[in-house]
């Protein structure tokens, strides 16, 4: 980049985005679709220094446009087709599955107070004196009365862990 090019960038960095729009069309013959500062001057600078030191040579121009026409180009991207429904991806959830939890039908029992507690694993939760509750710990706490963490009160550690 020659010096005059060097000081021209350097006043654009200190013009308002309207200044280097205007300049923008000055130098391009046509308005900018773009506002942001740092793309106009980028894109100004490119132009100068284009007219400037030469642009591309003929040869290079025809490989381009040989280039662009094997291409598959796409100018917009493709619709989504319209069902009527929302546009959300209807896949079904996964859900991570706890590896300290057996397999559902397993009843979980533990001595608590004097009494034999059973718990019943289901395939969307746990069945206590049959009631359904959504996670081991809200199990401990209906038994409690308190929070509990439900692994550590029903004495299910990590795996591989130990007891």
């Amino acid at each position: 980049m020659t010096l005059k090019i060097g000081r021209e960038v350097a006043a654009m960095t200190r013009m308002t985005p309207g200044e280097l729009q205007d300049k923008f069309a000055e130098v391009f013959g046509e308005q900018p679709r773009s506002h942001n500062k740092q793309w106009l001057v980028k894109r100004i600078a490119w132009r100068l220094q284009a007219n400037e030191e030469g642009d591309l040579s003929e040869r290079a121009r025809r490989r381009a446009m040989e280039l662009a026409n094997d291409a598959d180009l796409r100018v917009t991207a493709p619709r989504r087709p319209n069902d009527g429904g929302s546009p959300t991806n209807k896949t079904p959830a996964r859900f991570r599955v706890d590896g300290r939890l057996p397999m559902p039908g397993t009843v979980i029992t533990r001595e608590y107070k004097g009494r034999m507690l059973e718990v019943t694993v289901l395939p969307n939760g746990f069945e206590y004196e049959g009631e359904v509750y959504k996670a081991l710990s809200a199990v401990a706490k209906a038994i409690t009365g308190t929070h509990w963490n439900g692994y550590h009160f029903f004495g299910m550690r990590k795996r591989g862990g130990g007891q």
